[in-house]
């Protein structure tokens, strides 16, 4: 899945959260878009504040959309591996390396699956604060 700043890569927790520090920039930086967006009295004839509001919003509402669907695909993608191999071990329960590697794709799912829970968080944040 292509991300900005990059490839969304499932494989390596640490680069898909790499990936998602750089779509947060957004996020992270809203306060000094809308300082930069909203004209202070002096510019207000210049700029129409109204529309470019509404362009930071709905950029802001694309970027949340983006890394909601990015953070999925690869929790759908990282649980049919641990499905698989939950058949693999079922099959040969005393593989170590099957086990072992059962163990760390769960710990990549629920690691997954919190970025869902710190997404929830930017997102609370970033619109109540802006608009």
């Amino acid at each position: 899945m292509a991300a900005p700043g990059g490839v969304l890569n499932c494989e390596d927790f640490s680069m898909f959260q790499e990936v998602l520090k750089v779509m947060r920039t957004i996020d992270d930086r809203i306060v000094h878009a809308l300082n930069t967006t909203v004209p202070t009295a002096s510019f207000s004839g210049k700029v129409d504040a109204t529309q470019t509001c509404k362009e930071l919003y709905e950029s802001l509402m694309e970027a949340h959309l983006s890394r909601d669907k990015a953070i999925k695909s690869c929790i759908t993608e990282t649980s049919a591996v641990v499905g698989q191999l939950r058949e693999e071990r079922a099959k040969d329960g005393d593989n170590l390396s099957v086990i072992k590697q059962l163990r760390k794709e769960q710990t990549k799912l629920k690691l997954m699956q919190s970025e869902l829970n710190v997404e929830e968080v930017v997102n609370d944040r970033s619109p109540n604060n802006a608009f």
